[in-house]
């Protein structure tokens, strides 16, 4: 069961996507998310701490908006899942003070970003 957060803190992020299938495959086998499908043009998922939606039903707009950031333990390890997946690395691994970061490109263009502590 999801806990409620604290205010402001992001609670549900919410995708534009083509093909909702392939976007379960995607982020299912990288992330290793839960799924919840609710009809045919809306799953929800859960990532263990947060839960968020992929519709089909909106236009897709990839290049705007916010960028979401995933945190991940093992950096490389998981740039190598998302190639391995089929992203798109649009900037490679970089410092930043108190971490490293990369973004990558998912199938239907969005760019997002994965990084872990020092």
């Amino acid at each position: 069961m999801k806990e409620i957060g604290a205010n402001g803190q992001v609670d549900y992020v919410e995708f534009n996507v083509s093909d909702i299938q392939r976007a379960k495959q995607f982020y299912g086998s990288v992330f290793g998310w839960a799924f919840t499908d609710y009809g045919p043009t809306y799953t929800e998922f859960y990532d263990g701490r947060i839960t968020g939606g992929f519709t089909s039903t909106e236009a897709i707009t990839a290049g705007g908006g916010p960028l979401v950031i995933f945190y991940a333990s093992d950096l490389p390890g998981t740039l190598k899942k998302l190639e391995a997946a089929g992203a798109e690395i649009v900037k490679p691994i970089f410092a930043f003070p108190g971490g490293q970061r990369f973004h990558f490109r998912d199938p239907d263009g969005y760019v997002l970003g994965v990084w872990t502590e020092d």
